[in-house]
């Protein structure tokens, strides 16, 4: 028997990330994907970009073109990778003039082959740094990166979270945090952040499973633990997508019952701009209104 939906998720808020179409011939699949988040009534969609700034002169067109489609508040993704401090500002104050009221800050990786990350090359060092200089330009409601496994360059699990404190000392309003798929990792992590007197909400982010092969290159950069049981569940399906697409969906419905009865009323999903899981797993847990998708003709008129 399953859960009485209403019951269950009341007072749930979701949001989504995308990231804008790499190239003409993923538009009208991107567009599609945005039409069915959409009518799930997301707190907000996030925009992000690609590593070292690529794509980013895209990220305020695809945010300012989701606000204008679907009606949903838009979080542009910015970085410490993206350009000097006058670019940077620049950039935010458009953002602000656009409507986009709403900044996830991050330090940002070094591009692919380019050796560690080197502050000393970038006009603002750290995430910290750019949660400062936005709060300068306008009163922006600022998301900001926390990692429940600990950030793989941080000296320890205390130094992490010290680092995340300052950053809502300058000005970050919510934590969303890096993937995870043991509920109780997340949960000790929002312990030990209120027992350090961090009030901001944090949101977990949560990553459908779309393979898993990709899932363990996405956790060996961040520092996420991919736990021997997810590896288990998958390892006789390798030649059988629909029985893996099962698992999966599982796999992200019953981390989110968990984290509820926990008392987590917010989610944050990284689609990875493939829709079905995330909206077949909002269906079952009963999230949003189905009914009330943004038209296609409408999402089409926009595309690009």
């Amino acid at each position: 028997m399953l859960f009485a939906k209403n019951d269950f998720m009341s007072g749930t808020r979701i949001s989504f990330e995308v990231f804008p179409p790499k190239g003409p011939s993923l538009n009208n699949s991107f567009w599609d994907t945005v039409r069915r988040l959409a009518g799930l009534n997301p707190l907000f969609f996030s925009v992000t970009h690609g590593a070292g700034g690529g794509l980013r002169g895209r990220t305020h067109e695809i945010a300012a073109r989701i606000a204008e489609v679907t009606g949903t508040p838009v979080a542009a993704h910015m970085t410490c990778m993206d350009a000097g401090e006058a670019e940077i500002e620049a950039a935010a104050t458009q953002y602000w003039q656009t409507g986009i009221r709403h900044i996830v800050a991050l330090r940002g990786d070094a591009p692919a082959g380019s050796g560690a990350y080197s502050p000393a090359q970038r006009a603002y060092p750290f995430a910290v740094d750019l949660v400062r200089a936005l709060k300068c330009v306008a009163d922006f409601e600022i998301s900001v990166a926390a990692y429940p496994d600990v950030h793989p360059e941080a000296t320890s699990a205390e130094a992490d979270l010290d680092n995340l404190k300052r950053k809502i000392d300058a000005g970050a309003t919510r934590a969303i945090t890096q993937f995870f798929f043991e509920p109780e990792t997340f949960l000790c992590f929002r312990d030990r952040a209120i027992a350090a007197g961090i009030k901001i909400p944090i949101v977990p982010g949560i990553l459908p499973i779309t393979g898993l092969s990709q899932v363990r290159r996405f956790a060996a950069t961040c520092g996420a633990e991919v736990p021997a049981w997810l590896g288990e569940l998958f390892d006789d399906f390798d030649a059988d997508a629909e029985m893996r697409q099962l698992i999966a969906a599982n796999v992200l419905v019953e981390q989110c019952r968990v984290l509820v009865d926990e008392g987590v009323h917010d989610f944050h999903f990284y689609t990875l701009n493939r829709p079905s899981l995330t909206h077949a797993a909002c269906h079952i847990l009963g999230l949003g209104d189905l009914r009330k998708q943004v038209p296609a003709s409408i999402a089409r008129r926009f595309a690009l």
